[in-house]
């Protein structure tokens, strides 16, 4: 395939013409045009809907682009940095963030790495559903304990724990019917669903209560909140309540889980590790140098 034409193909997407990808590039319109009508029959299919005044992407032209366009401004910048000889950092960096990391922590990250790199124009969108990066245009997704993706690549930058935790005069339930685990007055996260139990686990031995919902809440700030009011017991990230944890509004009745939760940073295998990743990459790392819950818990109560 000739990337030529794809290049050229990406620059008349990109400006939404041949005359105006033509004055921005100073590439004759002729050749603009010669080459994607030659890129058309290549692939035998039509990238551009032409009317009189208006040029519009097909369905198959705008797959094409959203695949290479991203590709090709990787590769022209690599050239560029390995020509001027230098690897400094710049252009656009669009970031993927789960919704509570972002109002917990990426603020100040965001605003740390743009002191860090000012030639690079950062773009957070909090959001907790799966992104197709390369599809997207994501350059980094951030998420917590990600399944297992052939097309991504990355590294684990915090840990966490989640901590069932309710106000001290609160105290849990001492038994149940027969055999059956204590019931106990729950504020519930409603994207994770209900569990039919909670079991904790802490160094002296654990319990289990069958969990009995008084709300149903949207984010963890929401239970969290909710907690704190006394409404009940919660499933809480630990980093999430330390300082309501080491105040002593809240205390811990244990670990949820045997399982750490873990938060990635990820990027697509797919795809040149630029300069711009690697910087974002080590930012992290350098914000959180330990990776700790009381590190992420830190940012959010300072």
């Amino acid at each position: 395939m000739d990337l030529l034409a794809i290049s050229d193909f990406n620059l008349v997407a990109a400006h939404g013409g041949f005359g105006l990808a033509s004055r921005a590039s100073g590439r004759p319109k002729a050749t603009l045009s010669r080459r994607v009508a030659e890129l058309e029959l290549s692939l035998g299919v039509r990238l551009f809907e032409r009317g009189a005044k208006t040029l519009r992407l097909t369905d198959e032209g705008r797959r094409l682009h959203e695949k290479t366009g991203g590709l090709l401004a990787e590769i022209s910048q690599a050239a560029e940095e390995v020509s001027s000889g230098s690897a400094q950092p710049r252009g656009r960096l669009r970031v993927s963030a789960p919704v509570l990391f972002s109002h917990m922590a990426m603020g100040r990250i965001a605003a740390g790495f743009a002191k860090a790199y000012p030639e690079v124009r950062l773009e957070v969108t909090a959001e907790d559903r799966d992104v197709d990066m390369v599809e997207e245009g994501y350059d980094v997704a951030i998420r917590v304990n990600p399944a297992p993706d052939e097309l991504l690549v990355g590294r684990r930058f915090l840990h966490d724990d989640l901590l069932l935790a309710a106000v001290p005069t609160l105290l849990p339930p001492m038994a149940g019917d027969g055999d059956e685990p204590p019931r106990l007055a729950a504020v519930v996260l409603e994207s994770f669903g209900l569990r039919a139990t909670w079991t904790t686990v802490d160094p002296v031995g654990g319990r289990t209560f069958v969990p009995d919902p008084i709300l149903r809440l949207g984010t963890m700030i929401m239970v969290r909140d909710a907690v704190l009011s006394g409404a009940g017991a919660g499933l809480l990230p630990k980093s999430l309540i330390s300082a309501d944890l080491a105040s002593g509004r809240l205390v811990s009745w244990g670990s949820a889980s045997r399982s750490e939760t873990a938060i990635w940073v990820l990027y697509s295998s797919r795809r040149l590790l630029s300069s711009k990743v690697s910087a974002f990459i080590a930012h992290l790392h350098t914000t959180f140098p330990n990776g700790t819950a009381e590190e992420l818990g830190a940012m959010f109560a300072g």
